[in-house]
């Protein structure tokens, strides 16, 4: 099967705005399509995505989840020993993250997240008008989970610059990367000095982790690199998570009926956001030999760029793809990847997006939108920068 060309390019505020005309008409150029502005495949259909997420011998994340080729030329960045690596030494890192993140550990936070989610949501619901983006999407995680990883108090908001940075990396060297560089000047350095043994306290995932060094499970010099990637993965995709559910059940009014009627559909509502606005919306591989995929055949050091974004909307697999439904079964969506590479915070994510989302349902009838929302683009991340919002109150 010939492989079709594209000029698409999914790096551009056109595309950031409204990534969906862009999408269709990737799933229907073919199973695989060349963007031609990069040189590079791409695939955007549901089963050729979680295909290349599945088959980790095939498409390598060790040669980078970027753009650029670790293979062919020196990367721009240090690569992460976690998200770009492939066993054996993943299996190591993730063991001790599995260890670190079990079910028990997230279970133990959920009585103290779901009273900082109530707390907030009745602070929020005393203001009645907000931006729900810094005061929500991004206060919450931003309260809970540094406490979670045992970090100080102070100066938690350079995770956000820090999480920004590393998303806009994986994509080609433009504006928005610079931009990115320029806003983590201090950050960078405070998320390097916060992540040594010495910075957090001796509970918490921080400290679990640099434990893997005293049980030889992991160097000293791994230990701190992995309680980076665990920082990474649990802050920016969370923010993009939360205000994606908030701008999908203001903008959905039934949907957030049928949730204040049924508070345990909280945690759908989040899955079935994260299926329709996909925080994470691209992510690369690399084919390690020649692959059959879909029909077509990808030629050995292929670098192929996945639209999970794209994939969640396919109707190949979901039926209604554009709409949003909070009852939907969701099972099969790759808003956290899929493979050996799943999103590592996936557990902390859900239960921060239930308990949100808990929280206001029960105190409002109505999520209004106020103003026009502003998209954050990022060449990685789909996300809002702001969403002025009204709580009508139960």
């Amino acid at each position: 099967m010939a492989i079709p060309d594209s000029d698409i390019d999914p790096f551009c505020a056109e595309f950031f705005e409204d990534p969906h005309p862009a999408q269709e008409a990737l799933r229907e150029a073919g199973p695989v399509v060349r963007l031609t502005r990069y040189g590079i495949l791409a695939v955007a259909r549901h089963a050729e995505v979680k295909s290349v997420l599945d088959d980790w011998q095939a498409f390598t994340s060790a040669r980078g989840v970027g753009i650029q080729d670790f293979a062919k030329e020196q990367p721009a960045r240090p690569p992460s020993i976690v998200l770009e690596t492939d066993p054996p030494l993943h299996d190591r890192t993730r063991r001790v993250q599995a260890r670190v993140l079990s079910p028990a550990a997230i279970a133990a936070l959920r009585e103290g997240f779901t009273a900082a989610a109530e707390a907030l949501a009745d602070r929020l619901l005393q203001q009645r008008e907000f931006d729900a983006i810094p005061a929500l999407a991004e206060a919450y995680p931003l309260e809970v989970f540094p406490d979670a990883m045992g970090m100080p108090r102070e100066n938690r908001h350079h995770l956000l610059p820090w999480g920004n940075l590393v998303f806009n990396s994986f994509g080609p060297k433009n504006e928005y990367l610079a931009a990115a560089i320029d806003g983590a000047k201090d950050a960078t350095p405070w998320v390097f000095e916060q992540s040594k043994r010495e910075n957090l306290t001796a509970t918490g995932f921080g400290a679990g982790i640099h434990a893997a060094a005293d049980t030889g499970d992991l160097t000293a010099e791994e230990t701190p690199q992995v309680v980076r990637s665990v920082l990474t993965a649990g802050v920016d995709t969370t923010v993009s998570g939360i205000g994606a559910a908030v701008y999908c059940l203001a903008r959905y009014p039934a949907e957030f009926a049928r949730l204040r009627a049924d508070p345990k559909l909280a945690r759908n509502a989040f899955e079935e956001a994260v299926r329709y606005e996909s925080p994470v919306q691209t992510f690369f591989r690399t084919a390690t030999r020649e692959v059959d995929l879909g029909g077509a055949t990808v030629p050995e050091g292929s670098k192929v760029l996945m639209f999970l974004g794209a994939a969640n909307r396919d109707p190949r697999k979901w039926d209604r793809p554009d709409d949003y439904d909070i009852g939907r079964r969701t099972v099969g969506h790759v808003g956290f990847g899929s493979g050996i590479h799943a999103c590592v915070g996936m557990a902390l994510a859900r239960l921060e997006g239930e308990c949100v989302l808990a929280a206001l349902a029960k105190r409002a009838t109505r999520i209004e939108i106020t103003g026009e929302p502003r998209r954050r683009y990022n060449n990685t991340l789909r996300g809002l920068a702001s969403l002025p919002v009204r709580l009508h109150a139960a």
